[in-house]
């Protein structure tokens, strides 16, 4: 089920301009800002230069430029950012629905599958890809640049899976910059052997020539912090059901004229995992927090109610609670549920208004407490997993010491 808000306004295809040719009307961005550094510089403060749609925005009307489509076949683009593969990999999960693409769209970039050229994309006209599924966050200055290149030649740009809606598991390395990545991946881990040091460079000079590699930026951002972002398609990676009904849309509006769903919407449910759970809620207290090995599951009462952190109660429903049918506890790669402006916080509150803090919750002290505290092994792990760049945390910021304290970065 595609959850679009109420209010809609078609998106009418235009009329042909000639006989051999189709009109279809999709939307293009707003102009995108054209100083780099100035836009680098708001969205590091988690403030993005373009405006972005968030997921639970107010419906405006569907995405409306005229991107002219000869023989009546759409341009598809598939891009990956800072992400793992899986999105593309979800896509071969359509199985003989991808026929349905194939018959109105022509795959013009998917680098992950096919040899395509960037120089072959920038040189086609802006507007001239209907749809982009963009998979991963942004952190390095190619994915930046590719990203608005797509942005500039698209009708509608798709947040696709939770690295491109939230920023994803990659997210979680926001509670560093880039040179403490760098070191812990280069020089600290146990496995790595690197007496010299040595760290990716930007430029490195070899009898050849110059060799280069993007730029590393010190965080992760969620797709719509850095470009104007027409759908959300959540999950870890999406689950075939959502993205058919992605397609669906798509395909109805080119063959039946059908609207568009609203611009922000998320392709999910609008209700929250619990309630499409197929365990049991008793409205108990939490005993304890436990991790999933410790537990001796009954394979029936909720997992959270067994003490298990589950994520269901502030993530939106949509995957058929695929990892609890396994007996796994959610961990929100759908992203909140509407009107919820930081999922972990969301989270963290709701368990802990449901431990059992004993008979005379009042007498606790602050030893017992830290007790409960320390039953959560990693918090930022559990309650930040998927969502950590988009949430109300970001990243980590640095203090500057005052000089008579050492005047050093903490």
């Amino acid at each position: 089920m595609l959850m679009a808000k109420k209010e809609q306004k078609a998106a009418k295809p235009a009329k042909a301009v000639a006989k051999e040719e189709k009109v279809v009307k999709v939307e293009r961005a707003p102009a995108e800002p054209k100083d780099h550094k100035a836009h680098k510089a708001a969205a590091e403060e988690g403030k993005p230069a373009v405006a972005p749609t968030a997921p639970d925005a107010p419906a405006t009307t569907a995405p409306a430029t005229t991107a002219l489509i000869p023989a009546g076949k759409l341009k598809f683009a598939i891009y990956w950012g800072n992400a793992c593969g899986g999105c593309d990999v979800s896509l071969v999960d359509l199985d003989a629905k991808i026929l349905d693409v194939v018959a109105i769209a022509d795959i013009i970039l998917w680098p992950v599958a096919m040899d395509f050229k960037y120089h072959d994309v920038e040189a086609m006209a802006d507007g001239s890809i209907a749809v982009t599924l963009f998979n991963g966050g942004v952190k390095n200055s190619e994915t930046e640049h590719i990203a608005r290149m797509l942005r500039k030649k698209s009708g509608i740009v798709v947040a696709y899976g939770a690295c491109a809606c939230f920023g994803g598991i990659p997210g979680l390395a926001n509670i560093t910059d880039r040179d403490g990545v760098f070191d812990k991946a280069y020089r600290t881990t146990f496995s790595t052997v690197n007496p010299e040091g040595v760290i990716p460079q930007t430029e490195w000079k070899v009898p050849e020539g110059t060799l280069t590699l993007p730029e590393i930026y010190d965080h992760v951002r969620p797709l719509n912090q850095v470009i104007d972002v027409d759908y959300y398609l959540p999950g870890c990676p999406p689950v075939q059901e959502r993205i058919l009904d992605l397609v669906g849309a798509v395909v109805a509006f080119v063959k039946e004229g059908k609207p568009l769903p609203p611009k922000g919407t998320v392709i999910a449910h609008e209700k929250s995992l619990c309630e499409e759970c197929p365990r049991e809620r008793k409205d108990k207290r939490i005993p304890r927090i436990v991790r999933i090995h410790e537990l001796k599951d009954d394979y029936k009462t909720c997992l959270l109610e067994q003490g298990v952190i589950c994520l269901g109660i502030s993530t939106r429903a949509g995957c058929n609670a695929r990892c609890i049918n396994v007996n796994m506890p959610c961990r929100g790669c759908f992203g909140p549920t509407p009107g919820v402006i930081d999922q972990g916080a969301s989270t963290l509150s709701a368990i802990a208004s449901n431990l059992d803090l004993g008979p005379d919750e009042l007498k606790n002290t602050e030893a017992d407490i830290e007790r409960l505290m320390a039953q959560v092994r990693d918090p930022l792990g559990y309650f930040y997993r998927y969502t950590l760049a988009s949430s109300l945390l970001k990243y980590a910021r640095k203090e500057e010491r005052p000089k008579e304290q050492g005047g050093e970065s903490r």
